[in-house]
């Protein structure tokens, strides 16, 4: 056989060969991506049957609260031992009510998030935000500092959702402020086609080991707290489209970031 017969040849084989590990590689990414499509759906089937199971434990768990609350009014003050069982029914319906709140949260984090998007100046969002926290704030020697941007900052998002984040930004950071107070500094600004608003306190700061896991569900440093509200906060700013960063040092303070797209 010639050498151009055996050129022929060998070109096909390798031809055939590399067929052949195309095909192998094709096969295995599809069995991958099927796998994945079936631990997607039972991850979705799980999220509705845990949405449901919550719903049906809100139910009962409404019926337990307004009874314990009749109980309460129907106890008589000249019952023998009366201040020690509105003690304890005291004691019972504040973790009624507590269960209740995470479950609440819960639907909030593993619930449908519906966006409603409309144009909103984000200066005004804030301005709004700072007016009705301010009361609160300076309960707690907190003072809030609003820093506008140098340009009108107009951004379709769901005000209620973003508000609400914002807000949860800010109680936590009044929780974490020394006893003499601090600051809360709000602020909006524009990068490119983005638009940041931040939020800063100068609080205790978080801890390194703490920083990458605020945003894990059920991870909290506060006793009574549902952990929820920094996960519920983060989904809400990616279903805009947006990123939420943080970064702390012990001792000065947090700085939220929202990056929300124009």
């Amino acid at each position: 056989m010639g050498s151009f017969a055996w050129g022929l040849l060998g070109g096909w084989l390798s031809a055939l060969m590399l067929g052949s590990v195309g095909a192998v590689i094709a096969y295995r990414r599809f069995g991958r991506l099927q796998q994945r499509a079936r631990q997607a759906e039972r991850l979705a089937e799980l999220g509705t049957l845990t949405g449901g199971l919550a719903h049906e434990i809100k139910n009962p768990l409404s019926t337990v609260q307004l009874n314990l609350q009749l109980l309460s009014e129907d106890l008589l003050a000249e019952h023998p031992g009366a201040s020690r069982l509105h003690s304890r029914l005291h004691t019972v319906q504040k973790e009624t009510g507590r269960l209740r709140d995470i479950l609440d949260d819960f639907l909030r984090y593993a619930g449908k998030m519906e966006i409603e998007r409309k144009p909103v100046e984000v200066n005004a969002l804030l301005e709004e935000l700072v007016d009705f926290f301010t009361p609160q704030a300076q309960a707690l020697r907190v003072q809030l500092r609003l820093r506008r941007s140098t340009e009108p900052l107009i951004v379709r998002l769901d005000e209620r959702l973003i508000k609400q984040g914002i807000l949860n930004l800010m109680i936590n950071a009044t929780q974490a402020m020394p006893p003499e107070g601090g600051e809360i500094i709000l602020s909006a600004r524009r990068e490119g086609a983005w638009a940041l608003i931040d939020i800063m306190d100068t609080g205790r700061g978080i801890p390194p080991e703490s920083l990458e896991k605020i945003f894990d569900a059920y991870y909290s440093t506060k006793s009574g707290g549902t952990g929820l509200g920094l996960a519920i906060t983060r989904r809400a700013v990616e279903e805009h489209g947006g990123q939420i960063s943080v970064r702390s040092e012990v001792g000065k303070g947090t700085a939220f970031t929202f990056a929300l797209p124009i």
